[in-house]
């Protein structure tokens, strides 16, 4: 790609907008907050991502909001600290969940798995066996 080139079809404000929700879900203030977490380029820390990254990052940051979620549930409700007592409970700090870092092998390979999904299944058997990989019908 060269310099100044754009990598493919810009985001949508909406998608841009979703995923700025999502990272707020996920503890960052911005784009350039989750920058160092999910390894970030330099244009996406500016709010620029084209169609195909929003989308995997969209999809992996919900996949990841809802295995917190889940993780949240089946913990359970916690026992109450000092019998139950309203003001402990209420001034009882609830812990955060650390960020988890997700690296750019990570979102690549959710990119391509996106991209994948649209790939006729002849044109995906002929690419398979180009490489070498035996190819049957189901």
């Amino acid at each position: 790609m060269a310099f100044g080139q754009s990598p493919g079809p810009p985001a949508g404000q909406r998608q841009v907008n979703r995923l700025l929700e999502l990272l707020n879900e996920a503890g960052h203030s911005d784009f350039r907050d989750a920058r160092g977490p999910l390894d970030l380029t330099q244009r996406q820390a500016a709010g620029r991502f084209t169609r195909g990254e929003a989308d995997a990052l969209i999809e992996l940051l919900e996949t990841e909001l809802e295995q917190q979620r889940s993780d949240a549930t089946d913990a359970g409700p916690s026992p109450e600290p000092h019998g139950g007592n309203e003001i402990a409970s209420s001034t009882t700090a609830t812990p955060t969940a650390p960020r988890r870092r997700i690296s750019r092998d990570e979102r690549r390979a959710k990119e391509a798995q996106r991209t994948l999904r649209d790939v006729s299944d002849e044109v995906l058997a002929t690419e398979l066996q180009r490489r070498g990989w035996v190819v049957m019908e189901p």
